[in-house]
């Protein structure tokens, strides 16, 4: 049986709502665990719209989940380069 990885992504506005949320729900060994969005309130309404089961206001909150695996860097470009060195030192894996 192979691993199911639990992702979370760090950002969540129309992209995701487009391509990597319902792209990560469909691949069978994943499964989108959490969400993180600096708006608290918009992260638990894409929560609650897609059925993910965590959500954040936090992104250190997020990568420091013992729970997640995984991330996927979904904010503008000019932030990637910074929450990927994050995800890389926490040893998990990162897609951007």
């Amino acid at each position: 049986m192979r691993k199911k990885y639990k992702w979370g992504i760090i950002g969540c506005g129309n992209v995701t709502e487009l391509r990597s949320g319902p792209a990560y729900q469909k691949v069978e060994c994943f499964e989108l665990h959490a969400v993180m969005q600096r708006n608290i309130s918009k992260a638990e309404d894409y929560a609650i719209k897609y059925s993910v089961l965590k959500f954040y206001g936090d992104v250190d909150d997020l990568i420091n989940d013992p729970e997640i695996d995984s991330l996927c860097i979904a904010t503008p470009p000019d932030s990637h380069c910074y929450y990927a060195l994050k995800v890389v030192a926490s040893g998990k894996i990162c897609c951007i």
